[in-house]
């Protein structure tokens, strides 16, 4: 698989630097041209007034056309704006305008990657990812979303949409990735304010994978299948009810029929096009960040402040720019600040007047699988309950460069067939699977509900706005300014006629139907527990005592636990005690391995004679857990880990299926395995888990030298594991150079060793809302507002990140004024 992508990275990588010479050459013409051109529509002039800020500014006025009255954006010292404005309409058309002078270009990617329009600037190299979207048919439920779109959410996205083309109209000099790619950005559309939503939604929705894996399980004992496929662990954080009964293993209602190993491949090939495909967006695979997240609440009774304060750090890999957006934005009767996905209006996180609120991924099963039979004589008719039907064919006209000098490109034909439960993803002779997802739904409009978020100004208005939402399934956490907190898990989620979705369906029956969707008031929701504290970190979430299927597969419990554990052990909490939880970087996992290590170890004959072997043991008993860069055992540990997963699950599963199975609570499983001895999982060659342990501690230092070198001073975490902030031209060599950020030695981690709190380059967001002071909530990105590498605000921000220290982010009219470093006016056309 890493071979793989290495070779298709770098065949983007020989795509781009054939011409990068010339590009070179005529970035700086280009340029000059465009400085200089006098077609502008906007009009700008500059005053000198000086303003009472720290720093001296000058303030500029442009024109806009489509504006009604004037705008006020005033940036702070991070170059974040706020957003005044006297209606809702000049507030969105503003904040259009203004995140695209920062971000146009990802925002542009964005939208071409969910249509499937890639190729059309990158060439052959990003066909298999364009054919993916087409398949799911990205862009005709867009269009369809957009005709069912409520009037008010409407009118946000064209008034957005308006301020996203008024720049593009008038900007005198594109951003660099246009002019060395050759192309210039199409209008902007209300549909394509939808585009990142349906990335997320892929990003955050991985449950078809797992039914092929689960399926591809069928042959091994049924004691030996449940043991992998664990879903309830003694570590689990419950938010909502209790389990009444003892824990029980993955049932289905039917026996999994195992797919050929061709279809198992052919999944494992997607899952590579996506890890590709979302490097470029900067929305990394799931199937690598384990769709992290961490937010929590507490009430005010065990605050220092007594009033609520929430955390929230969404975990979505690193990129450059990052996923995220600072916007504070203001006009009569709204006033909310935070984070939004460039490309879509209002606050996706944050808080606003009277409210706070974060979100983590609640992860339910939203996607199933069906074995469709097609007719050998007919291949375009499949067989239903009620006999022969006829697919709809989709014929996909996807436009692929043909050379990296000329934008040239040929149009290529892809076909899509579409049964009646969804496209067909997967197909090798007459095995063809057609997939149903929330997603696809036309109703499936994922900005839905945050206008309403945005202006609740209590529970019953916040839930009443959620009950708007159909996006991916989410953990709201929510505060207030009056000493409530609560959580609520909104999206839709499917009920089946039999079954759970747990593994394919014969697509023949209505067995796997979906009859409905969980009614929103029976959606798992709690408010002011009486515990005053609520986490959620992609766990389980509910009891057994819940009366509906939410799904399977939930991450590893370590992150819930420790928060949970970290916030309990004191009887008053502050901000500085938010922030080192979110800095937090002690591994669960890796100390119950290390420990149970030691013991296998200590006692072993050879550790007698082997000083390094008696320095490893005595390195790990006494090591604290924590990930931090300078650790010397981390790096060791996290090697036997790996050396022993492999040995184990290859002698359990056979070489194939080992590379194929993957399931978060495998983890624990592991560490199950290694403290209780369990002789079933012990490889048939080794006589008992010490020799075992030997050999993995033999393969481990052998991993080491080979990756860090044999000096052993250097077998330090930080050498290990890197934080890489990569843009998608950052590799392209000469026109690349600018958009490069070295990689960093990092703490913390979201896989080796299992999550920890602070899973490193992957936190994409940090944010402690102070409900007692909003002028006190701490706010950052991991790099900065700009997608410009020439802006002063292009990686401003990455030191606050890299050390777990959020500034505080302007909210209240003085201190916005105060922070303005700033000032630009926005008035509408005579």
């Amino acid at each position: 698989m890493n071979k793989k992508l290495s070779t298709n990275r770098t065949a983007v990588v020989m795509l781009l630097s054939v011409f990068c010479l010339t590009a070179s050459l005529f970035v700086f013409s280009a340029t000059a041209k465009q400085n200089l051109d006098p077609s502008s529509a906007v009009k700008i002039s500059l005053t000198s007034e000086s303003r009472s800020s720290a720093a001296q500014q000058q303030d500029k006025t442009l024109t806009i056309p489509g504006l009604r009255d004037r705008v006020t954006v005033r940036r702070d010292e991070r170059g974040i704006p706020h957003i005044q404005a006297t209606n809702d309409d000049d507030l969105f058309l503003a904040q259009g305008y203004v995140t695209a002078s920062d971000r146009l270009w990802q925002m542009d990617l964005y939208r071409r990657s969910v249509r499937g329009e890639l190729s059309e600037i990158f060439g052959q190299a990003t066909l298999a990812e364009d054919k993916r979207h087409r398949a799911f048919g990205f862009a005709q439920v867009l269009d369809q979303n957009v005709a069912r779109l409520p009037p008010d959410l409407k009118r946000m996205l064209e008034a957005y949409a308006k301020g996203v083309n008024a720049f593009i109209d008038s900007a005198r000099t594109l951003p660099p990735e246009f002019i060395i790619l050759q192309y210039k950005p199409q209008p902007w559309r209300p549909s394509d304010s939808l585009a990142v939503g349906k990335l997320m939604g892929e990003y955050l929705s991985t449950t078809w994978q797992l039914d092929i894996m689960r399926a591809s399980l069928a042959s091994l004992p049924k004691e030996k299948r449940d043991a992998l496929l664990m879903e309830r662990t003694p570590l689990d954080v419950l938010v909502v009810g209790r389990d009444r009964q003892p824990a029980q293993n993955v049932r289905v209602s039917r026996s999994p029929i195992a797919p050929p190993m061709e279809i198992v491949k052919q999944m494992d090939e997607m899952i590579e096009d996506q890890r590709r495909s979302s490097e470029r967006t900067g929305l990394a695979s799931p199937f690598d960040s384990m769709q992290a997240s961490n937010n929590w609440v507490v009430a005010g009774k065990r605050t220092t402040s007594g009033k609520p304060l929430l955390a929230n750090d969404p975990h979505i890999p690193a990129s450059a720019p990052g996923v995220w957006y600072m916007t504070d934005l203001s006009a009569p009767g709204l006033h909310v600040t935070g984070v939004t996905f460039p490309g879509a209006p209002g606050i996706i996180i944050g808080h606003n007047e009277r409210i706070a609120w974060g979100v983590t991924n609640l992860g339910p099963d939203v996607q199933d699988l069906y074995l469709e039979k097609f007719d050998k004589d007919n291949p375009k008719r499949y067989m239903t309950p009620a006999g022969w039907r006829e697919a709809e064919v989709r014929h996909e006209q996807i436009k692929a460069r043909k050379s990296p000098i000329v934008p040239v490109t040929e149009t290529q034909t892809y076909d899509v067939t579409v049964t009646r439960h969804g496209p067909i993803i997967l197909e090798k002779d007459n095995n063809r699977y057609a997939l149903r997802w929330t997603a696809l739904d036309p109703v499936s409009i994922e900005v839905a509900g945050f206008p309403g978020v945005n202006r609740a100004r209590n529970w019953k208005e916040f839930t009443a706005a959620l009950s708007q939402y159909v996006g991916p399934t989410q953990n709201f956490v929510y505060a207030d300014i009056d000493g409530n907190i609560g959580y609520y898990g909104a999206g839709r989620i499917p009920i089946r006629k039999s079954g759970d979705g747990s593994v394919p369906y014969d697509g023949g029956t209505d067995d796997g139907e979906w009859t409905g969707y969980i009614p929103f008031a029976k959606l798992p929701h709690s408010y002011n527990p009486s515990s005053g504290i609520i986490v959620t970190a992609n766990q389980r979430i509910t009891g057994d005592d819940y009366p509906y299927f939410l799904g399977r597969v939930w991450a590893q419990p370590y992150r819930a636990r420790r928060i949970f554990d970290l916030l309990s052990a004191r009887p008053k909490l502050d901000t500085q005690d938010f922030r080192l939880i979110q800095g937090d970087v002690y591994s669960i996992a890796g100390v119950g391995f290390a420990r149970a290590a030691v013991r296998l170890l200590k006692n072993q004959p050879r550790a007698a004679t082997d000083e390094k072997l008696r320095t490893a043991i005595s390195s790990m008993e006494g090591w604290d857990g924590m990930l931090d860069t300078a650790s010397r055992t981390a790096p060791l540990v996290a090697q036997m880990r790996t050396v022993f997963r492999q040995k184990v699950l290859t002698a359990a599963l056979g070489e194939p299926l080992a590379k194929t199975y993957g399931w978060p609570n495998s983890d624990v499983l592991l560490t199950n395995v290694i403290t209780e001895e369990k002789r079933e999982w012990l490889p048939k060659e080794f006589s008992g888990y010490p020799e075992l342990l030997l050999v993995c501690y033999d393969d481990a230092r052998k991993a080491l030298t080979k990756s860090l070198g044999e000096d052993e001073a250097k077998w330090i975490w930080g050498n290990m594991v890197k934080s890489n902030f990569q843009h998608p031209l950052a590799p392209v060599p000469f026109v690349g150079a600018p958009f490069v950020i070295p990689a960093i030695p990092q703490n913390g981690t979201s896989s080796v060793l299992s999550a920890t709190v602070n899973v490193g380059s992957a936190v994409s967001m940090r944010l402690i809302a102070d409900t007692s002071d909003w002028d006190k909530t701490q706010h950052g990105i991991p790099l900065g507002e700009s997608g410009l590498p020439s802006s002063p605000h292009w990686k401003d921000q990455f030191e606050d990140w890299r050390n777990v220290t959020p500034r505080a982010l302007p909210f209240s009219k003085a201190v916005v004024e105060s922070a303005t470093r700033d000032l630009l006016i926005l008035v509408p056309a005579k």
